[in-house]
């Protein structure tokens, strides 16, 4: 055996197997217990689990307990991760062959859409994870993508943690926001529903239109947010809110393209 030729790298020596690759392209469509995810790729649990552990092992998968039932899990395709083992996976084969990650798109090079796509984001309380989720989708396409957000049990006011992490971050501005209820809208059509907590996906309405669903295992941070002396979040649970935003943020930037490049889901053939 040739001493120079490298060992496989881990994304090709895993993405390889074909299951373990049917369990990537159903992952990347959003969230998935491992027993929908048996049911996507037509295999037992007890096979399934095993190339999940495989997965998780390689970093391209991560688990996650379920906000909804903690007896439940949800694994989720760390996109991020696979990004960078792809681009380096064609460096190892031969340098011409190096492909550079993906960077966070331009607001004014999102083309112009005669048609939007229409996006709702929805969490239990709409007063932080969807309101970040529409709003950071609105900042990366410039207003291009039509985003909505609301919850199926809001809260009063927008979490005022989450109000100064989206100002001193991104420099976006939602204090004057109000959450709302998912009922609201009722009648709204939408291109894609993407529910970000695992409570709300039990309970959110069917919209018209046939939209796709997507779903984001993110936890709600507000748990763990502290009470200062005024009655708002202490500023030391920000930190929390701001991991929540970025983690938001890189899922709407792997979401975008999927916006773009293909058509609404009520004319797919």
């Amino acid at each position: 055996m040739d001493p120079t030729v490298p060992e496989p790298p881990v994304f090709v020596e895993l993405a390889a197997h074909p299951l373990r690759w049917r369990l990537l392209a159903v992952l990347a469509g959003g969230d998935r217990r491992v027993r929908e995810l048996a049911e996507g790729v037509g295999e037992p649990q007890n096979l399934v689990s095993y190339h999940l552990r495989r997965l998780r092992a390689g970093g391209l998968v991560a688990a996650r307990r379920s906000g909804h039932d903690g007896r439940d899990t949800y694994y989720r395709l760390d996109l991020e991760r696979c990004a960078g083992e792809l681009a380096a996976a064609g460096g190892a084969l031969h340098p011409a062959l190096r492909m550079v990650p993906p960077v966070p798109p331009d607001p004014s090079a999102v083309p112009e859409l005669p048609d939007p796509p229409r996006v709702l984001f929805a969490c239990t309380g709409n007063s932080a994870r969807s309101p970040i989720a529409a709003a950071l989708m609105r900042r990366s396409t410039g207003g291009r993508v039509a985003a909505a957000d609301a919850g199926s049990a809001p809260k009063e006011r927008v979490h005022p943690a989450a109000v100064r992490v989206l100002r001193e971050r991104y420099g976006i501005d939602i204090a004057e926001r109000r959450p709302r209820h998912l009922d609201t809208l009722a009648g709204r059509r939408f291109d894609y529903v993407v529910t970000l907590c695992d409570r709300v996906r039990e309970v959110c309405p069917e919209f018209p239109g046939r939209p796709r669903r997507i779903h984001w295992s993110v936890p709600d941070p507000a748990p763990a947010a502290g009470r200062g002396a005024d009655g708002d979040a202490d500023r030391s649970a920000d930190g929390g809110f701001a991991r929540t935003a970025a983690e938001i943020e890189a899922r709407v930037r792997h979401l975008l393209p999927v916006l773009i490049d293909q058509p609404h889901p009520e004319v797919r053939s």
